[in-house]
């Protein structure tokens, strides 16, 4: 930050400008610059006397013997996979997700559980009264558990309370746009605030060991609110998702230094709580999948978790000029460049038509794995032959119409017997260990194969 007091940072991307814009020069986002007061302290130049009374860092070689990282189990399966196998020691996690999507609800099942293990576990509201954590923990039937509650959003008394007596092994700090510090004259959930604080909560985690759970706010756009450089300083970055028509919830690690990135841990959410699912694919395969035209099961890959889901496409006259094309679920821009491929090389004239694309139960998927999905749903669709009620498809599909390998086919494979699955149609290419496998496999090498089977 700029010296002066007249500094103005936009909330949204943390950019500095010496004086008030409507618009950010560096996000674009409008009426986003707040005016801020700089930090008592800044990293900034180094003088020589601070270089004179400086010490000099011990180095340490690869091949040194280190800590083994200890994790923390929060005795709920989902979690524990999200994160990789259990919290690690020392490692400060940031938690978001829509207003009244479970966060709250799923760090106190969290908290409460491991503070029945025997952990030291306290819980920091800054949003709500401890009377009010109370009423959630008498729904959810944790009333009993030795979990330390405290209201409070100062950063300076938050770190004593954590340093005074025992040291506990899991902290949670609910919410961290509501913390101040008193460094910084500036209105809680600032970017300065928000930064500052989150620092003291890290070297906290990191010089004495407790896990740090930390909730942030997202935007109207889905991103998580304030400066971008959080989600850098953090070990973990977990995002609940979820919509309001359906009770599925969804964590998933965008980041993990501890574990993989892209896992996701699936829950129910019900009135007593979140609700661990332990198989997912029954959850997102519907029991007439496959009874009319249009649906196709895809064997998709999230994290290192193999997921049958149903994509579903419906065709529809246009009386418009422009075509729609409604996408849930699914990428707008890679649906047009499907039906694009359909019917540049394979002939098939799905454009005059409006489109309607979904997958069920929720899901979003990311993967191109998808594309050899979506085009088999759109075919069946498009000729009103429903798919066999035993197949599953996956490949990702060039813009020359040839299908591409993927990775993880035997896991796809496996997951799809498992289910009772005895079909599965995917790319020539690529080398499958079929050994223990009672599927039947269709090898297709041109997207045009697949449409064949529909003439």
């Amino acid at each position: 930050m700029s010296k002066g007091a007249a500094d103005y940072v936009c909330q949204s991307c943390g950019a500095v400008s010496p004086k008030w814009q409507g618009k950010c020069p560096a996000c674009g986002d409008w009426n986003t610059l707040v005016q801020e007061a700089a930090a008592v302290s800044a990293p900034g130049g180094v003088g020589l006397k601070a270089k004179r009374r400086a010490k000099a860092c011990a180095v340490e070689s690869l091949d040194a013997e280190g800590r083994d990282v200890r994790r923390i189990s929060s005795g709920i399966g989902e979690l524990d996979r999200a994160v990789g196998d259990g919290f690690a020691q020392g490692s400060a996690v940031l938690l978001s997700g829509e207003p009244g999507i479970g966060k709250s609800t799923l760090l106190l099942q969290a908290a409460a559980a491991i503070a029945e293990q025997g952990h030291g576990s306290l819980y920091f509201s800054g949003e709500e009264a401890t009377d009010q954590i109370r009423l959630r923990a008498h729904r959810l039937g944790l009333a009993k558990a030795p979990l330390g509650l405290v209201a409070e959003t100062c950063v300076e008394r938050i770190l004593a309370t954590i340093e005074q007596g025992a040291p506990p092994d899991f902290v949670v700090i609910d919410s961290i746009q509501t913390l101040w510090t008193e460094s910084i004259e500036s209105a809680p959930g600032t970017v300065s605030q928000v930064r500052a604080s989150m620092q003291a909560l890290i070297a906290l985690a990191k010089t004495k060991g407790p896990v740090i759970v930390v909730v942030g706010h997202v935007t109207k756009d889905g991103q998580i609110a304030g400066p971008k450089v959080i989600e850098h300083m953090v070990d973990t970055v977990l995002t609940f998702e979820g919509e309001g028509a359906h009770n599925l919830r969804l964590l998933r690690a965008t980041k993990n230094r501890f574990g993989a990135s892209n896992e996701i841990g699936v829950f129910d959410m019900h009135g007593d709580g979140l609700r661990e699912v332990s198989n997912p694919s029954e959850l997102f395969l519907s029991l007439d999948h496959c009874d009319a035209a249009g649906s196709a099961i895809f064997a998709g890959i999230e994290g290192t978790r193999p997921i049958l889901v149903e994509v579903q496409a419906l065709l529809a006259p246009s009386p418009y000029a422009a075509p729609r094309r409604a996408v849930v679920g699914w990428d707008t821009n890679r649906l047009a460049m499907i039906l694009a491929v359909l019917e540049a090389r394979c002939g098939v004239k799905i454009g005059p038509q409006d489109v309607y694309l979904n997958v069920a139960g929720g899901l979003r998927i990311t993967e191109p794995a998808a594309d050899m999905a979506v085009a088999a749903a759109l075919l069946s669709a498009f000729t009103g032959i429903a798919l066999p009620r035993d197949a599953v498809y996956f490949g990702e599909v060039g813009l020359s119409g040839a299908l591409r390998p993927v990775q993880q086919t035997g896991v796809r494979l496996k997951e799809a017997q498992k289910l009772g699955f005895r079909q599965a149609y995917l790319p020539s290419a690529g080398e499958i260990s079929s050994s223990g496998l009672a599927v039947k496999l269709t090898r297709l090498p041109q997207l045009k194969d697949l449409a064949t089977l529909f003439a």
